[in-house]
């Protein structure tokens, strides 16, 4: 049975304990935490991948002063250039910033290997900077497997069809992100790429969390910064996968791609599954897209995971900024045996079982 949090996710606070002072002077206060986002994505997702992550560090119960900054130099449209101009630093601020952490998204990618982009330079730059100078850097999706390439010369793997939906991940080994989750909880996936686990581990990354059908999850790299790694997109909104999926499905229609795309897997509820199949096994007018619930099943589940992820990130953060000291990880060998297997989902009550696409 895949156990999940329940509520909104928001919790308590984390407590921070206070610094004892020298002297007998009173404790100091818990710091407040700058954090920076470095939010690369393309126009289409620039302000709703800004929305998530801010929900998500601004609700997490430590004070945080978030800090908006994007790739110098990436292609945009004139909305989305207004918007950056507007709130956004470019990245070569980053240095001047005073942040404590930092959140990076990847770009879209357009060349066939992540070292080829054109922005790929400044990414390492940045990359080697925030491994030196911030308490810790969370890198998103992409951003993750550009990271890696750069770090230790792990290659990312194209996949044959694309991981979409939402994944059973179980526990690999013992960490303070991970600490007090529940042992299997669901996360959303998009990408087309996977980075192989063996090829982490031989790299010196952990795996804390990973799913028997796609692989890792979430990772992370020891050092004078703790990098964080996520393969998955556990920001996502309610309807973020359904529109994706909706946009795909019109491309698709529009032979911009030459295959159907498939439905995102233990998303959508049966009856919504089974009229967006139909509609696309039909074919037609894009226009008749039928209309859903745009609240899959999980959707609580997930957000609620989500919100304690970031919780534990920037409490772990805070206390490094405190009493700077590296955890001791667990060897992940103690888990196996313990695989997650894809029908994990089926433990939920209906209807989150194994039928929703």
């Amino acid at each position: 049975m895949l156990e999940v949090p329940q509520g909104d996710g928001a919790g308590e606070p984390i407590v921070l304990p206070p610094v004892p002072q020298a002297g007998g002077h009173a404790a100091a206060p818990a710091p407040r935490l700058t954090v920076g986002l470095l939010n690369n994505m393309p126009d289409a997702a620039l302000v709703a991948t800004e929305r998530q992550f801010r929900r998500l560090l601004e609700t997490s119960g430590v004070t945080v002063d978030l800090r908006l900054f994007s790739l110098a130099g990436l292609e945009r449209g004139a909305q989305a250039q207004a918007h950056l101009d507007a709130a956004y630093a470019p990245h070569t601020a980053l240095a001047h910033a005073g942040l404590d952490a930092l959140v990076v998204t990847g770009c879209e990618p357009r060349a066939a290997r992540l070292s080829d982009e054109p922005y790929y330079p400044d990414f390492t730059e940045i990359v080697d900077w925030a491994a030196r100078n911030t308490v810790s850097t969370l890198f998103s999706c992409l951003a993750a497997h550009a990271a890696v390439l750069h770090l230790d010369g792990v290659e990312r793997r194209p996949l044959q069809a694309k991981y979409s939906g939402i994944y059973a991940c179980a526990t690999t080994a013992r960490h303070p992100l991970i600490a007090g989750a529940p042992r299997v909880v669901p996360v959303p996936h998009s990408r087309w790429n996977d980075l192989d686990e063996a090829d982490l581990a031989a790299a010196g990354y952990t795996v804390l969390r990973r799913s028997e059908e796609i692989g890792v999850d979430l990772f992370v790299r020891e050092g004078a910064s703790l990098l964080v790694f996520l393969q998955g997109h556990p920001e996502y909104e309610g309807d973020s996968l359904a529109r994706e999926y909706r946009r795909d499905v019109g491309r698709f229609l529009a032979h911009e791609r030459a295959t159907a795309p498939v439905l995102p897997a233990h998303y959508f509820a049966p009856e919504a599954a089974a009229r967006l199949s139909a509609f696309v096994s039909r074919g037609g007018r894009f226009a008749d897209y039928p209309a859903i619930d745009p609240a899959p099943p999980l959707q609580t589940a997930w957000q609620a995971e989500a919100a304690r992820l970031f919780r534990a990130w920037l409490g772990e953060v805070a206390r490094r900024t405190l009493r700077p000291s590296v955890p001791v990880v667990e060897d992940p060998a103690r888990y196996a045996g313990r695989p997650v297997a894809p029908d994990a989902l089926d433990g939920l009550p209906l209807p989150f079982g194994r039928g929703l696409g």
